[in-house]
């Protein structure tokens, strides 16, 4: 009997899989007003500042008292930038990789896209001061959606464009619950749709690309912590403040830069804080809440200085925003690591991403991605003499959050 040697030759096919795709909601929803600023006139300089409403208070007299008019900015600045690329051979690009080009494009964009929605999404953790839920108590009901949207309207707020995310596992047991309410319309579409869509005058997005906030040591092990004193600024608002109670002492990650802190209601000898509304400067029923601007060490006598945002003055004048002064016995807890959601209205989430020149003298063209809306700069050259191809696909941009205008919703992990 013969014995054949025969050749097996290997094929390397597109199998048609389709890209494992992010849920990416927040630059199709971003404010693109400035988004190619650098083509605004006499704007030089990689950040631009946009107005942010002036705040005033008003007199019971008609005997005028003017006030010194401040004008309050917010910058957005084009600071980030990425690329994903490749390069091959001339053998390399004949033989193996010329039928697959579009596929390499395709997953390599798709690639970039993802790393420009996480960024955006980071300002979900960085921005907001307010803030909805413990960190611990899962978000499962269409009535804790209305209740953070109440807190978030109770403070004051843009009563147009209110926009909402959440991740991609709340949002079921979120519509789970609402199909046993008797609300035939609205279950026959969620039932359909599996989503939230439009709700309490607020349209909810899912993403999967949420950041994750870790606390620090006091958020962690559930501390309460108690007011030892306060550090003012020239207009007597608080700026920091030291607290007692620390899980322990000498601990270098008791405090961690975005911790959220919420003063408690019901301390014996002491008012309960609340914020004043935004405009007219009137209790409301939201309870005062902040956010850590840096990470603090607790000392060795278990205290901690918490660096504040936003100030809070209790003085009256137009920056007044909580309605008694901080003083020592009061007390503040911090939430746990989560996940962190967001409520904003009036589109204050600005982008910004110029197009990128030509690389001259090479090919370029500019692609948008078709999943997260990003503009993204290709370009393609040889290193001569190299015998390398490559292909470049990148971007720059950047993003910005009006903090009086957002809210997070605090997610368990």
């Amino acid at each position: 009997m013969t014995t054949n040697v025969l050749q097996a030759v290997q094929t390397y096919n597109e199998s048609g899989l389709a890209l494992l795709l992010n849920s990416q909601p927040f630059i199709g929803t971003a404010n693109m007003k400035f988004k190619d600023f650098d083509k605004v006139e006499k704007q030089l300089g990689s950040t631009i500042l946009l107005d942010q409403p002036s705040r005033f208070v008003s007199s019971n007299t008609l005997v005028a008292s003017f006030q010194n008019v401040v004008d309050r900015s917010l910058s957005l600045s084009c600071d980030q930038a990425a690329n994903v690329s490749y390069e091959f051979s001339a053998q390399e690009f004949i033989f193996n990789a010329r039928e697959f080009m579009e596929k390499y494009g395709r997953d390599a964009i798709a690639e970039l896209g993802t790393k420009v929605e996480s960024n955006v999404a980071q300002v979900c953790e960085t921005t907001p001061y307010r803030f909805y839920g413990d960190g611990v108590t899962p978000i499962s009901s269409y009535s804790q959606l209305a209740n953070a949207l109440a807190l978030f309207r109770d403070f004051g707020a843009a009563k147009m464009d209110t926009k909402a995310y959440l991740d991609n596992l709340t949002v079921p047991r979120v519509v789970n619950s609402g199909l046993n309410q008797f609300a035939l319309d609205r279950n026959n579409r969620e039932a359909m749709s599996w989503e939230i869509g439009e709700f309490s005058r607020c349209n909810w997005y899912e993403s999967n690309l949420l950041p994750i906030h870790i606390a620090g040591t006091e958020g962690q092990a559930g501390s309460t912590l108690t007011v030892v004193s306060t550090t003012l600024d020239a207009n007597g608002a608080v700026t920091a403040i030291t607290f007692s109670g620390c899980d322990s002492a000498s601990d270098a990650d008791s405090v961690k830069q975005y911790d959220s802190f919420k003063f408690e209601d019901g301390v014996s000898g002491r008012t309960n804080m609340r914020f004043l509304t935004f405009i007219g400067h009137k209790q409301s029923q939201s309870p005062v809440q902040f956010q850590a601007t840096a990470d603090a060490g607790s000392t060795g006598a278990s205290q901690v200085t918490v660096t504040v945002n936003p100030p809070l003055q209790a003085n009256a004048g137009a920056n007044q925003n909580i309605n008694t002064a901080i003083v020592p016995g009061m007390q503040c807890t911090v939430l746990p690591s989560h996940r962190c959601g967001l409520i904003m209205s009036g589109n204050p989430l600005f982008m910004a991403m110029p197009r990128l020149p030509e690389p001259r003298p090479f090919d370029s063209a500019i692609t948008t991605d078709p999943d997260s809306g990003a503009s993204i700069r290709t370009y393609y050259g040889t290193l001569f003499g190299q015998n390398q191809q490559g292909l470049v696909h990148d971007c720059i941009w950047g993003r910005v959050l009006a903090a009086d205008y957002s809210m997070k919703i605090a997610i368990p992990l």
